[in-house]
């Protein structure tokens, strides 16, 4: 155990983003874009690591003050097997819920915390926007804790941070390690 672990869970700073599985995404694009007023982002290409993808996923933003966009406030994952939903109950269709922690400090204490209490982590991963690591709730539904790196990193080429992937340890000190050096997503300047 890490002698960062505090004796409770670090508050949250709020939720970051949803990931909503779609049955149809050029239908569920429609209404994100045309009926909401969010703006796509980026789509996923691909995992770099060379992992299966469940489906094609986009990432969309709202407006952040003056035409700032996010990494993404809400993206969508087609899933075409996705069962429809009751007339009078909810979809399932959440793919995973994602909760900001306030800064990589207090990220990392709660790392330390959930692993003092040997809540087994699923996956850490380095994205080009966010530090994350999933863990499941008691009903399996997949919830993401992560700090965002700074906007300098990613907002240049959101199209590219969105596609940055690096698995890391889920298991014993490695996984509470975190590297700083991240590299900065810049698109490129026509010659």
């Amino acid at each position: 155990m890490s002698d960062t672990a505090s004796s409770g869970p670090v508050a949250p700073s709020g939720l970051n983003h949803l990931v909503i599985n779609v049955r149809n995404l050029e239908e569920s694009h429609r209404f994100w874009t045309e009926i909401l007023g969010f703006a796509q982002v980026g789509e996923l290409q691909g995992r770099p690591d060379g992992a299966p993808r469940r489906g094609t996923m986009r990432f969309y933003s709202g407006d952040h003050g003056g035409g700032r966009m996010n990494h993404h406030d809400i993206a969508l994952v087609e899933t075409p097997s996705l069962p429809p939903a009751a007339e009078d109950a909810a979809p399932t269709a959440i793919s995973h819920i994602a909760i900001s922690l306030p800064n990589r400090e207090a990220w990392l204490r709660q790392l330390a915390y959930l692993q003092s209490r040997d809540v087994k982590f699923d996956r850490r991963v380095e994205h080009g926007m966010t530090h994350s690591l999933y863990i499941r709730d008691p009903n399996g539904y997949s919830v993401e804790l992560l700090y965002e790196l700074p906007r300098e990193i990613w907002e240049g080429d959101i199209q590219a941070a969105l596609n940055h992937y690096v698995t890391l340890p889920v298991d014993g000190e490695a996984a509470l390690a975190d590297r700083t050096d991240m590299p900065v997503f810049a698109r490129p300047v026509p010659a």
